[in-house]
Parts: structure tokens; C-alpha cells; sequence
């Protein structure tokens, strides 16, 4: 293979891997992979992280599934309140939003959570249906 070649490959394939990142990035930072309807997720804590792009914890419902739950960026949380130190793995939680429209999927992006008594709402743009706590 010639340097041109090699060199115009090389463009092209770098250029359909920056075309794929927005298209990527577009579709985990929105809602259409999730149900149009509300919906309540209570467990333990396994563990959670408050890192960018959003806040993410894994929750063990009462069935003992494993469950996937993307909150909000951080600094969208810390605007309501809702920081490191009031969850961690072992906490109890109960947290509204919507579940993946693919039911097979066990992953929730959470609107409101309530851990150790108190409630935040790390979405507060986002209009509610559910009551949170419980």
C-alpha cells in the first residue's frame, strides 16, 4: 500500500469515527431510550459514583436484579442539594424516573432520589407524575 494510500484510509476512517461521537454521545444524553411514563425504583445501593457526564449508581431491587441508573451531571445535583456525602453503597434508596424502554434492559434514568430520609430532585426542569420517597 502506497503512503497516499495509506494516509487517505487513515482520513477517512478518522473522519467516520468523529461523525459516530456526536451520534453516540446524542443518544446516551437523552431520554428517547426511556418509557414515556414514570416509574418508581427502590433498592440498596451497590454502588455509586457523582462523576461526569452524569452521576451513576447501581441499585439491587428487592428481587435481587441488578439495575443500572444514570442521575443527572453533578453539578446539576449539587444545585439541588444532592452531593457525595449524602449516598454510598449500602444506603437504601428509592428513586423516580423512567425505565429503558427495552424491557430486557435493567437501566433507569432517575428524576427525583430519596436516601437516608430526605429527597432530591437532581432533574428539577423535568415535570413530575410520582409523588418521591417511598
Amino acid at each position: 500500500m502506497t503512503r497516499g494510500i495509506a494516509l487517505a484510509l487513515a482520513g477517512t476512517l478518522a473522519g467516520t469515527a468523529a461523525l459516530a461521537l456526536p451520534l453516540t454521545s446524542a443518544a446516551h444524553h437523552g431520554w428517547g431510550w426511556t418509557q414515556d411514563e414514570e416509574s418508581r425504583l427502590s433498592g440498596e445501593i451497590q454502588s455509586i459514583t457523582f462523576t461526569n457526564p452524569h452521576m451513576h449508581l447501581q441499585l439491587r431491587d428487592a428481587s435481587g436484579n441488578l439495575w443500572e441508573v444514570d442521575l443527572s451531571p453533578p453539578i446539576v445535583a449539587a444545585q439541588s442539594g444532592f452531593g457525595s456525602e449524602h449516598a454510598r453503597a449500602g444506603d437504601r434508596a428509592s428513586i423516580t424516573g423512567h425505565r429503558a424502554r427495552d424491557m430486557a434492559v435493567r437501566g433507569f434514568k432517575g428524576e427525583t432520589i430519596t436516601v437516608r430520609g430526605r429527597t432530591f430532585d437532581v432533574y428539577p426542569q423535568r415535570p413530575k407524575t410520582l409523588t418521591p420517597g417511598g
